[in-house]
């Protein structure tokens, strides 16, 4: 790898791009750069096809350009170059750019761009495709996919997908991500842990949290959004689960998290909570929350259960502070234990089969929280 890179940045410092009238070749045919049928004044022709065992230097290409290790082109490509190692374009490129490793274009992009390991531009409209990482100093109208990164310094007007994170400052299609998503405003974000952002117009999900100054439709457990809503509160339901609870998000969507015990077991059984609501605006100081969450209760020495609710609850706001809800909630039980009464006695229907209880009942919540 050392002596390819080694060989590539040789060919970099041995030639410089200068101005010249039209010199165009049918064909060019070499082992590496000067030994070629162009020979020394290669950087000066203009081909229809080259060919190189190692590496070529010319001025264009307008045709089929390729070699093994590296292609150094002083100005513009036209149709499809690929090289082993890496190609290097100072002007512009329109067709397919590819390399085993790495490709370098100074200005933009008309095509695809691939390399099993980066991808350098500036604006791009269509493609780059990367093992590694995408950068583009400009705009990038189109796709930009990545096994780790992709940026674009001024805006994505198409979609980003990397495994680990996506930066731009303007994102108008999709940013997805296995981490981690940046953006100053964007339509859409998906990210495995967490999306950051000033403005969001459209849906912001994480697997954890979400980071903006205003997004009215995050989905994450934590939504720290500036032009949003923050509230610590307490709940207890039926079955005298008591909650410390942090509901936080936009106008339309938040999150849910809880953590707290069971009081009716006559063991102790403590209790974490997390999962999804939606705000249903009804009149001022009145609207109803509808929540889906997600709740575990354990001993952490034996059997555990899971419970999944369904809740509709209408809130009234006392003054700009407090709010007050309560309501019904549909609820199903799973647990490796042989039967659910430590949790409820009231089961619409129940069940145990090899040993896992499942059962559903109708309870109902009430709770007080404190807007921040």
């Amino acid at each position: 790898m050392k002596r390819l890179a080694t060989i590539a940045t040789a060919l970099l410092i041995s030639a410089s791009a200068t101005a010249q009238p039209l010199k165009l070749r049918m064909a060019h045919i070499g082992l590496i750069y000067p030994i070629s049928s162009n020979g020394i004044n290669a950087k000066e022709y203009t081909n229809v096809l080259s060919l190189h065992a190692i590496a070529g230097v010319s001025r264009s290409e307008i045709g089929f350009c390729g070699s093994g290790v590296s292609n150094v082109i002083f100005d513009n490509t036209d149709g499809v170059v690929l090289g082993g190692f890496s190609t290097h374009i100072f002007n512009n490129a329109n067709g397919l750019v590819a390399s085993g490793f790495m490709n370098t274009v100074k200005n933009d992009v008309k095509g695809v761009e691939a390399a099993g390991f980066l991808n350098t531009a500036k604006d791009v409209k269509g493609a780059q495709l990367a093992g590694f990482a995408n950068v583009s100093t400009g705009a990038v109208t189109g796709f930009q996919g990545a096994g780790f990164a992709n940026v674009a310094t001024k805006a994505v007007y198409g979609t980003q997908v990397a495994g680990f994170i996506n930066v731009t400052k303007h994102a108008e299609g999709p940013q997805l991500a296995g981490f981690i998503n940046v953006a100053e405003d964007a339509n859409m974000q998906i990210a495995g842990f967490i999306n950051v952002a000033k403005e969001v117009r459209g849906v912001q999900a994480a697997g954890f949290i979400n980071i903006a100054d205003s997004s009215d439709f995050p989905i994450g457990i934590i939504n720290i959004i500036k032009k949003g809503e923050k509230a610590i509160g307490f709940t207890i339901d039926e079955n005298l689960t008591a909650l410390t609870t942090f509901r936080s998000g936009g106008r339309v969507m938040y999150g849910v998290i809880g953590v707290g015990a069971n009081l009716r077991s006559n063991k102790e059984m403590y209790a974490l909570e997390a999962g999804l609501g939606v705000h249903i605006p009804v009149s001022k100081g009145f609207r109803i929350n509808v929540e889906a969450t997600s709740s575990a209760f354990a001993r952490f020495y034996e059997g555990s259960y899971m419970r999944s609710s369904l809740r509709v609850l209408p809130a009234f706001m006392i003054g700009n502070k407090v709010e007050i809800f309560a309501g019904p909630t549909l609820n199903h039980y799973h647990s490796n234990d042989y039967n659910g009464d430590e949790m409820s006695n009231n089961y619409l229907w129940s069940d145990t089969y090899w040993d896992y209880f499942n059962g559903i009942n109708v309870g109902g919540m009430a709770g007080i929280q404190f807007h921040l």
